[in-house]
C-alpha cells in the first residue's frame, strides 16, 4: 500500500475525526507514504450525557446519507425516553470511547472502507495489528517522543525542515491549526487555561530548540537516509560505549519509540512493571532498561533491545 496525498490528506482528516468521537487527544502525528505514526494522550473517561453522546455520533458522518441520518434520530429517541434501551446505546458508544486501541482500531477500518472503495479492491488493508509504546505523560517523555514522529519526514529525506511538511502535527501547527498547536503545548506542559504561558511563539522556539538544531539537516541527495551521522560511525561509536547529539539520533530511526513498549523515567517504568508483571514474560529483566544512544535525560524502557538501537 501507498499513500497519495489524496489519501494522506483523507486519514489525516479521519485521525482528528475520530480523536474527537473517541475522547483522545492528538499531542502529534506523521503520515507517510506507507504507515502513520500518532502520539494521543487519553484522559480519564468521565460519563457523558445525551447530548455530547449525539454530537460525537454524528462527527462519524459529516456527509450523512438518508440511512445515517434515520440512525441518529432513533439515537436520540432513544436516549430521549431513557430506559433500558438508552443504557444499551449509550453503553454500546462508550466502550468506543476513551481507549487508544478502539481509537486506532476505528480509523484503521474507516481509512481501510475508503481506500477499498476508492481502489476498487477488496481485503485487508494493513499488513499486521500496530505497535504500540506506553510514553510517560511527563513534559520530558512526551517532547522527545513528540519530536521524533515529527522528524519522520527529515529522517526519510522528504523535507529539510519538519514545517513544510504538511501531514504531520507540526507541519499543521505552524499552519495555524489549534488542535495540533493544543497538542505540542501539552507536550510541553502548557494548559491553555494559563493564558500568559499559551503562546504559540514561545512554544514553537521551545520545540524548534529540540527537533531542528544547527547542522542537523538530513543527508544531501537523493537516496539519503536523512541522517546526519553515517549508520557505520553510529555502530562504532555505541560499539564503544559513546554516544551520540541528541539533535543527531532524533534523526536516526530509533528501535526505542517503536520497539520499547514503556518509556518513561525509571520510576514510572518500574512502577507500571509491578502492576502488570503478570502481563510479561518471566525471562524479561525485572528492572528498568536505561535508554543507550544519547543522553536521553534518565529515561528508560521495559524492553532493552538486544539488537542494535538503531535501525
Amino acid at each position: 500500500m501507498l499513500l497519495d496525498s489524496r489519501a494522506k490528506e483523507v486519514l489525516r482528516k479521519q485521525l482528528w475525526q475520530m480523536a474527537e468521537f473517541c475522547g483522545v487527544q492528538i499531542i502529534t502525528y506523521c503520515i507517510m507514504t506507507n504507515h502513520f505514526h500518532v502520539l494521543v494522550k487519553v484522559p480519564e473517561q468521565k460519563q457523558l450525557n445525551n447530548r455530547e453522546l449525539v454530537r460525537r455520533f454524528k462527527l462519524l458522518y459529516p456527509k450523512p446519507t438518508k440511512y445515517q441520518t434515520m440512525a441518529v434520530d432513533v439515537l436520540e429517541s432513544n436516549l430521549r425516553q431513557g430506559g433500558k434501551e438508552a443504557d444499551k446505546e449509550r453503553k454500546k458508544l462508550q466502550a468506543r470511547m476513551g481507549d487508544v486501541s478502539v481509537f486506532m482500531k476505528e480509523v484503521k477500518q474507516r481509512f481501510s472502507i475508503w481506500y477499498n472503495r476508492s481502489h476498487r479492491r477488496i481485503g485487508t488493508l494493513w499488513a499486521e495489528r500496530f505497535k504500540s509504546t506506553l510514553v510517560e505523560g511527563s513534559e520530558h517523555a512526551l517532547k522527545i517522543c513528540a519530536a521524533y514522529i515529527d522528524l519522520n519526514p527529515v529522517r526519510a529525506a522528504i523535507v529539510k525542515d519538519p514545517k513544510e511538511y504538511r501531514w504531520s502535527g507540526y507541519g499543521e501547527a505552524v499552519s495555524g491549526n489549534e488542535l495540533a498547536r493544543e497538542g505540542l503545548a501539552t507536550a510541553l506542559e502548557v494548559s491553555k487555561s494559563q493564558k500568559t504561558n499559551y503562546n504559540w511563539k514561545s512554544i514553537s522556539s521551545e520545540y524548534r530548540k529540540l527537533i531542528y538544531c544547527k547542522g542537523s539537516s538530513p543527508a544531501p541527495g537523493k537516496g539519503g537516509t536523512g541522517a546526519v551521522i553515517p549508520i557505520k560511525k553510529w555502530r562504532n561509536v555505541l560499539a564503544k560505549g559513546g554516544s551520540l547529539p541528541m539533535a543527531s539520533v532524533l534523526r536516526c530511526r530509533v528501535r526505542y519509540f517503536t520497539d520499547g513498549a514503556i518509556l518513561g523515567s525509571k520510576e514510572y517504568v518500574q512502577s507500571y512493571y509491578e502492576e502488570h508483571k503478570g502481563e510479561f514474560s518471566r525471562k524479561r529483566k525485572k528492572e528498568p532498561q536505561r535508554m543507550r544512544g544519547s543522553d536521553w535525560g534518565g529515561l528508560c524502557v521495559i524492553r532493552g533491545l538486544r539488537q542494535s538501537v538503531f535501525s
